[in-house]
Order: C-alpha cells, then sequence, then structure tokens
C-alpha cells in the first residue's frame, strides 16, 4: 500500500463480533475479547507475517538462513 489514509487497516464489525486485519488477511471472530485486551491472536498472526516477509526478502536477495 501506498500508505494513504483510506486504505484499511482493520474494520471491526460489532454486530458479527468480527475484526479482519486486511494487511495479512486475517479474520477472527471474537473482537469483545479483542477489544478487551486478548490481542495474542493478532500479534501471532502480524508475526507470522512479518517473518514470512522477512523470509521472501532473504530469497530474493540470496541469503539463505543460518548462512
Amino acid at each position: 500500500g501506498g500508505g494513504g489514509r483510506s486504505e484499511k487497516i482493520r474494520t471491526y464489525n460489532f454486530k458479527e463480533n468480527r475484526v479482519t486485519d486486511h494487511r495479512i488477511g486475517l479474520t477472527l471472530h471474537k473482537l469483545d475479547r479483542i477489544l478487551a485486551g486478548d490481542l495474542d491472536d493478532v500479534t501471532d498472526g502480524l508475526l507470522a507475517d512479518e517473518r514470512t516477509r522477512q523470509l521472501a526478502a532473504g530469497l530474493e536477495d540470496g541469503s539463505t538462513a543460518g548462512a
């Protein structure tokens, strides 16, 4: 994304008790618990996405893990 204001990061749907993080394609049906501070699934998803991006970047530049 270009960082424009119109780009969605997350959508919160209270009627369906759902939160969607559009950056990583994660949808969870526990909005009430997330708003109460239970962020483990959200942070786990973000960390997994970041690791995937780092690995992909490493493969693109020819580096290998542990080398």
